[in-house]
């Protein structure tokens, strides 16, 4: 009976027909948490609205944004791996905090069906530092990942003027690219590329995937990290990541994927809701 189901947080319910749709696309999409943190907020804001996930493989995304457009109850889409740099080029508008990234977590549709993407990802990651009393500020920082979250978190943690920033991806091209536009953005700023060696630096950051998978290898070498160091690991999948559960094992202070992820949910719904001109 209605009378008996309990009124679950970030559950908008009753749906109806007046209720606005956003998506979360990646491609995997059973570790993210943003319907578990998106739903809550709009039940908080009271406004009706929900966020569900969308399995989008790279080699469906330009027909599957095509046909979001085509929508016109859909408010918006939060954009997660492997999707934020490719959805670029299927946008009207690319802000200049995202533009400047090279990366897009957050689309908007307006009124008038244009589509509109920013990036929160750095901006969520420093925000979770600081609610923990944390900075990066004139520290040596080791950040490996230069896909669309490292992109992000990157320009994120230059921004905070460490001491140093060294850069570590596979694709030495988008190394090299991530290195350079930090670089332009801080000249002032001592960046440089590298291995992966944590030792010597105070913060260390995965951007990439690995931990996701039981047989990944550690993107970073836990041994080598040193106990006084911040491990930042950016998985939302396990909750808590080898890397992190090893590096708080040597008594590191550590900061899991989803303080990320909720330090940028609000941002985003003001985001989202900056076009609700309907």
């Amino acid at each position: 009976m209605t009378q008996d189901l309990p009124d679950l947080p970030g559950l908008p319910l009753p749906l109806g027909g007046d209720t606005r749709l956003f998506l979360i696309i990646g491609d995997p999409i059973a570790q993210v948490g943003s319907p578990g943190l998106f739903n809550p907020a709009f039940r908080r804001r009271g406004a009706k609205a929900v966020l569900a996930p969308a399995h989008v493989a790279p080699a469906d995304l330009k027909a599957t944004m095509a046909g979001l457009r085509l929508i016109q109850n859909l408010g918006g889409i939060v954009v997660t791996v492997p999707h934020k740099i490719a959805v670029m080029d299927l946008l009207d508008e690319i802000l200049p905090s995202a533009r400047r990234i090279g990366a897009v977590n957050a689309i908007r549709r307006t009124a008038d069906g244009r589509l509109v993407g920013d990036n929160f990802d750095g901006k969520g990651c420093i925000r979770a530092l600081a609610d923990d009393g944390r900075s990066v500020a004139g520290r040596r920082v080791l950040l490996t990942g230069a896909g669309g979250a490292g992109r992000a978190v990157a320009h994120a943690m230059a921004d905070e003027k460490p001491a140093l920033l060294r850069l570590y991806d596979v694709d030495q091209r988008r190394l090299e690219e991530l290195a350079a536009s930090v670089g332009q953005a801080h000249p002032g700023l001592a960046v440089e590329t590298g291995a992966p060696d944590p030792d010597g630096f105070d913060v260390v950051v995965n951007c990439t995937p690995l931990g996701m998978r039981p047989s990944d290898p550690y993107p970073i070498e836990p041994s080598r990290i040193a106990p006084s160091s911040l491990v930042v690991d950016v998985i939302l999948k396990p909750a808590t990541s080898p890397l992190v559960e090893a590096a708080a094992a040597r008594g590191c202070q550590v900061q899991r994927g989803m303080q990320m992820l909720e330090g940028q949910v609000e941002a985003i719904c003001d985001f989202f809701a900056a076009g609700e001109t309907r």
